[in-house]
């Protein structure tokens, strides 16, 4: 079966997930309370409805809580945010994933249960600040505060060497977990597997190594 997933606020981040949600073909339920913004969504959305996310009967009327997933993404309405993830949580959703405001609204998601909060804003300003301060590191993505995974281009350093020669975990403490050689990925690569120059490596680690790694090792 297709997981299903939700998404509660159709402002600018929540509109944008419903599209790209639906260009992945799985099934997506984009909810607002405005009658023109749900109508914008009646053909891109498995469905669309108008609703008050606040209203536990509807809620439950919706049947959210057989949802594999429930983003809500309200945009400066920090009270029905709150509101909304606690009903979700009671009613026993699966995960539930909340964009924050500030580093005040993600408090209280974390308190009242919320599976992930989602900060985009600041989450693509480290991705660009780390994209703009290297010339090798091409995408950067947060696993946590202290751990993250990034796309770093293969150099004339480790070019024709094989990841065995190069023994990035021994020397950096980070791993090399894939290769994107141009379209094709080399997923969980063998040690005996040769490095070409202008290759990806997706490397993943503590931002500490991955960094030395950044500037020492490629």
């Amino acid at each position: 079966m297709k997981k299903q997933f939700a998404v509660i606020g159709l402002g600018r981040f929540g509109g944008n997930l419903v599209q790209e949600l639906a260009d992945l073909d799985v099934e997506v339920l984009a909810i607002d309370i405005h009658h023109d913004v749900v109508q914008h969504y009646i053909d891109i959305a498995t469905h669309a409805v108008q609703a008050n996310a606040m209203d536990e009967s509807v809620l439950k009327s919706l049947g959210l809580r057989n949802f594999d997933h429930v983003i809500v993404s309200f945009g400066d309405n920090i009270e029905a945010s709150i509101l909304t993830t606690l009903l979700l949580k009671e009613l026993g959703v699966k995960e539930v994933w909340v964009k924050a405001s500030n580093s005040y609204h993600q408090k209280v998601l974390d308190r009242i249960g919320a599976d992930k909060v989602i900060h985009p804003e600041r989450d693509m300003a480290r991705r660009i600040a780390h994209h703009i301060t290297s010339e090798k590191i091409i995408d950067y993505i947060e696993l946590s505060k202290e751990h993250s995974i990034v796309e770093v281009y293969a150099s004339k350093k480790v070019a024709n060497k094989t990841l065995n020669e190069l023994d990035v975990r021994a020397k950096f403490g980070c791993n090399i977990i894939a290769i994107h050689r141009g379209e094709e990925v080399i997923v969980s690569p063998s040690a005996d597997e040769v490095v070409e120059i202008e290759d990806l490596l997706i490397v993943i680690g503590h931002n500490r190594d991955i960094n030395r790694f950044e500037k020492e090792g490629v």
